[in-house]
């Protein structure tokens, strides 16, 4: 390993991260300027504009060859949602419960899972399927949408852009996200290449969590600023996403297979405990509260896993 991989690594996923953060501004902008709800935009523009970092390096990551890194991605930034991100930020700040979680979109997340699992056991997910899963994703946000809770909190979003600047900054926006992903993407696999990590190793670990830092360093700032800590539904929320939108449309643009076994075998099913270890912790031990102690059930999860990739 070289300078130039890491240079290009940390460069990548900067302009990726930008990229992403661009594109969100832009898109709400826009949205409410089309008298587009509120709801409806933080339900589906602002779900897929935090996924956009995700959709544009499985996409390439696909065409470029390397489905493992495509899928592992996918795989890999739900596993860092619920191990990671959600982890620090309740180590933070507690979480309060809705019913609408338990209910809702955590049955959803477990569907969408469980799904992933069916379409990825012959080793190959196809344009049909793909399609399905597209078709998922328009059946999940048009039943949110309709079973919504009305009394439920929304963010008030301040916006003074004017239509042409916010379609500049969502030009801008896609244009870093395209190179960001490029170059992140080629660091990856030099990264791989140089300490004879398999691409699945590597889209699970660094390329996922690249892809997660956004939602990290979004939770952070909420806590310190005291701010209504994170929703754990927008987490449930981004790993609905990822599966029914990134992997669907990645594989509507390029079937996938799957070259390592251990993603069928092994980490599908890592994906899967996480996803189902929620609903017991929502539980168990304080009722609708995930804290500190969860915070460090999780974590300690996490790290057994990630430790074990490389050991």
């Amino acid at each position: 390993m070289d300078f130039n991989t890491i240079s290009l690594l940390i460069f990548g996923l900067t302009i990726l991260i930008i990229g992403g953060n661009l594109l969100l501004k832009a898109a709400v902008s826009i949205s409410m300027k089309f008298g587009i709800p509120k709801l409806l935009i933080g339900m589906t523009v602002v779900s897929l504009a935090t996924s956009a970092p995700e959709l544009i390096v499985s996409i390439k990551s696909a065409i470029k060859g390397s489905p493992d890194l495509a899928i592992s991605n996918v795989l890999g930034s739900n596993i860092a949602n619920l191990g990671l991100v959600l982890g620090i930020t309740i180590m933070f700040s507690p979480i309060n419960i809705t019913k609408s979680i338990y209910k809702k979109e955590w049955p959803i997340m477990m569907f969408s899972a469980i799904y992933f699992l069916i379409v990825v056991l012959d080793g190959i997910i196809t344009k049909i399927e793909g399609g399905i899963l597209v078709c998922f994703l328009i059946m999940t946000i048009a039943s949110l949408i309709k079973f919504r809770d009305k009394n439920e909190e929304h963010i008030e979003i301040e916006d003074e852009d004017s239509v042409i600047k916010s379609l500049i900054i969502l030009i801008f926006g896609g244009v870093f996200l395209f190179y960001g992903s490029e170059w992140f993407i080629d660091g990856a696999i030099l990264l791989a290449n140089s300490f004879g990590i398999s691409e699945r190793i590597i889209g699970i670990t660094v390329v996922s969590v690249g892809t997660s830092i956004p939602e990290l360093v979004t939770s952070l700032v909420a806590v310190f600023n005291k701010e209504k800590s994170i929703s754990l539904g927008n987490l449930l929320g981004s790993n609905i996403f990822n599966v029914f939108a990134v992997l669907g449309i990645t594989s509507l643009v390029s079937p996938l297979s799957i070259l390592d076994q251990n993603i069928i075998d092994f980490d599908i099913y890592i994906m899967l405990f996480f996803a189902a270890i929620i609903l017991p912790l929502i539980f168990f031990p304080k009722k609708l509260v995930l804290g500190r102690k969860e915070g460090i059930i999780i974590l300690m999860f996490y790290s057994i896993y990630v430790y074990q990739l490389f050991y």
